[in-house]
């Protein structure tokens, strides 16, 4: 025979896995520290000055 299993445990278990794999996705798409984007903005700024200043008029 089958394996008797808990719906209600099966159905739990599969939602929290789902929610962790959106976790997972979302600290890589959101979970920067206010000090690393700082960071990057300011070294965007850096290459858009260099660029600005290297252009011709």
């Amino acid at each position: 025979m089958a394996e008797i299993i808990n719906l209600n445990r099966a159905r739990k278990a599969r939602a929290k896995a789902s929610a962790k794999t959106e976790a997972d996705a979302n600290r890589a798409r959101f979970g920067r520290t206010k000090a690393e984007k700082q960071i990057e903005a300011a070294d965007r700024k850096r290459v858009e000055r260099t660029l600005d200043e290297s252009k011709r008029d």
